[in-house]
C-alpha cells in the first residue's frame, strides 16, 4: 500500500500545521503529528484529536503556538505529564516530547526518560499507530512508517510493532484497545498478537476500572459490538472482566432437548439494537437482558428448559456489577434496571391478545423509556424460523399501534394518581398512614385496569365509593 505526497498535503491544509510548522522551524524542533490523526489519513476517516510530537519540550512548544494565536486558542499545561493541549476550533491538539518508556510489574504507569523520535515509535501500541509526518519546513509532509503499518492496515490488521508480550505486559490496556479498534475498524488481530493477549489477560487485574470502562463503552458503541466481544470471551478476557457474560455460554441437552447458547444470542440481539439506536445505555441493556438466566435455569421433563424469573433475576445483579465497574449509579442503573426488568412485558403481549390493562400497565412502569423498551424488544427477536419471526414482527405493530391508542386515550405514561395522598387525608382526616397508601393505590390500579378514566371526578367518586365500603363514611 502507498499512500501520495499529494494525499499527506491535503490533510494538512489546516491553517494550525502552518503554524505548528512555523513555530517548531523558530525553536529548532523536530516536530511530527503521530498516531491516530495520520492512521486515519489513510482510512480516510474524520479525527479533531491531533497528537503531536517534538523531540524537545511539548509544553514549550504548545506555549509559543499560543502565543502566536493570540486568544484564539485554549492552552492547558500539565507539567506532571509533560504534555500541553491546546483546543483550537474544535480541534484538541496534544503536544508532548518525544521520550522512551520502562514498565515495573506491577504497574502501568511507566518510567518516563527524554528520548528521539525512534523511541517514542518504539512505545506505541499498534504498528497502524506507529506512523508519523513530518511538519518541519524541509521536510514538512515527509511520511515516516518504521513498522510498516501501512501495510497493515491495507491487510486490515492488528500487530504490535515490537514483542507483543513485551507490549501487553507493559501496558495491558493495550490488550483492550486491540479489541477496541478490531471492533470499530473491522480488524483481524495478528495470530501472535492474539496469542500473546491470551497469554497476558490476567495483567489486565492492575488496570483501573474506569479505564476498562472507558474501552468497554467504545466497544459497545462499534458498528458491529458483537466483533468486540467475542474477541473478549476468545482472549479469556471476558471472564475477568465481566463474567456475568460468559456465564451464558453454552448449551445443555438433557432428554434430547437443548436450549440455545445464550451469549451468542445475546451479541446478536446487540447487533440488531445496534442497527436502530446509538443510545449506549440501551446497547449495555442489550447486553444485560439476560444475566439472570444461569441462575434460573431448570429443566421440566413437560416444559423442557425453563427460565422463569430471568428478568428479575438479572435486573437484581445490575446494581452490583454497576458498582464494581465503576458505572454510573443513579439515573443509568435505574434505566437499565428497568429496561432489563420489563423487557418480557411487550413480547408476552406480542404472543397474547393485546389487552388494554395490559398496554396501561406497561405503559405507567416504562413511562418515557417506552420507545426504548419496545427497541430492545424487537431487536430480540433472533429465531431462525421465518414464520415466527414474521409473526413477532407483526404482533410488534399491533403493540405499538395499542400503545400509541391508550396514550392518547388514557394519559397513563408516567401519570400520578389525580388525587393524592394529602387530599386523601384532609377528606377523611387521617394521619399518615398505610390506609392512605391503599386508597392511593385502589386508585392507580382502578385507572390501569379500565374501570375508571385518568380524570379527577371519576377518581373521587370511585374514592367516596371506596370510603363506604371501608367504614370510613356512613352513606345517608
Amino acid at each position: 500500500m502507498q499512500i501520495e505526497y499529494s494525499e499527506i498535503l491535503q490533510k494538512l491544509e489546516h491553517e494550525i500545521f502552518a503554524v505548528i510548522s512555523e513555530t517548531a522551524e523558530t525553536l529548532q524542533y523536530e516536530t511530527y503529528v503521530i498516531g491516530g490523526f495520520v492512521r486515519d489519513i489513510i482510512l480516510n476517516r474524520p479525527s479533531k484529536d491531533i497528537d503531536v510530537v517534538c523531540v524537545g519540550s511539548g509544553i514549550q512548544l504548545a506555549q509559543e503556538i499560543a502565543r502566536r494565536l493570540k486568544g484564539r486558542c485554549a492552552l492547558s499545561v500539565f507539567k506532571n505529564f509533560g504534555t500541553a493541549q491546546l483546543k483550537y476550533g474544535d480541534l484538541e491538539i496534544e503536544f508532548v516530547g518525544a521520550r522512551k518508556e520502562s514498565y515495573r510489574s506491577d504497574s502501568r504507569k511507566p518510567i518516563v526518560e527524554d528520548g528521539t523520535l525512534e523511541d517514542d515509535l518504539n512505545r506505541r501500541d499498534f504498528t497502524m499507530n506507529a506512523m508519523a509526518v513530518c511538519l518541519n519546513k524541509n521536510r514538512f509532509g515527509e511520511w515516516l512508517d518504521p513498522f510498516n503499518g501501512l501495510e497493515d492496515i491495507d491487510a486490515c490488521r492488528i500487530k504490535t510493532p515490537l514483542n507483543p508480550d513485551i507490549t501487553f505486559s507493559d501496558d495491558p490496556l493495550r490488550m483492550l484497545r486491540a479489541v477496541r479498534f478490531a471492533s470499530q475498524l473491522g480488524f483481524s488481530i495478528e495470530e501472535k498478537t492474539f496469542e500473546a493477549i491470551e497469554r497476558n489477560r490476567d495483567r489486565i487485574e492492575i488496570i483501573s476500572k474506569e479505564r476498562i470502562t472507558d474501552e468497554l463503552n467504545k466497544i459497545v458503541l462499534s458498528p458491529r459490538p458483537s466483533v468486540g466481544f467475542e474477541l473478549l470471551e476468545l482472549t479469556g478476557l471476558l471472564e475477568i472482566i465481566l463474567p456475568e457474560l460468559t456465564a451464558l455460554k453454552g448449551i445443555e441437552t438433557k432428554e434430547g432437548i437443548g436450549h440455545k447458547d445464550n451469549f451468542s444470542h445475546t451479541l446478536r440481539v446487540l447487533d440488531n439494537l445496534s442497527q436502530t439506536s446509538d443510545s449506549l445505555w440501551l446497547r449495555w441493556a442489550a447486553l444485560f437482558h439476560d444475566i439472570g438466566k444461569p441462575k434460573s435455569k431448570r429443566f421440566d421433563p413437560k416444559l423442557g428448559w425453563t427460565f422463569h424469573s430471568h428478568e428479575f433475576i438479572g435486573m437484581k445483579m445490575l446494581k452490583s456489577i454497576f458498582i464494581r465497574m465503576k458505572f454510573p449509579i443513579g439515573d443509568k442503573l435505574k434505566y437499565v434496571e428497568k429496561m432489563v426488568s420489563l423487557h418480557m412485558r411487550p413480547i408476552v403481549l406480542a404472543d397474547e391478545e393485546v389487552t388494554d390493562s395490559a398496554v396501561r400497565r406497561l405503559l405507567f412502569e416504562a413511562g418515557d423509556d417506552i420507545d426504548d423498551l419496545m427497541s430492545l424488544c424487537e431487536a430480540d427477536i433472533t429465531s431462525k424460523n421465518p414464520e415466527k419471526v414474521k409473526r413477532f414482527i407483526n404482533n410488534f405493530k399491533l403493540v405499538r399501534g395499542k400503545l400509541k391508542e391508550i396514550e392518547e386515550k388514557d394519559r397513563v405514561r408516567n401519570f400520578q394518581p389525580p388525587i393524592d395522598g394529602e387530599e386523601i387525608m384532609k377528606l377523611f382526616n387521617l394521619p399518615p398512614c398505610k390506609l392512605v397508601g391503599d386508597l392511593k393505590s385502589e386508585i392507580k390500579e382502578a385507572i390501569l385496569d379500565g374501570i375508571i378514566p385518568n380524570e379527577y371526578e371519576a377518581a373521587y367518586a370511585f374514592l367516596m365509593q371506596l370510603a363506604v365500603n371501608k367504614g370510613l363514611i356512613i352513606k345517608q
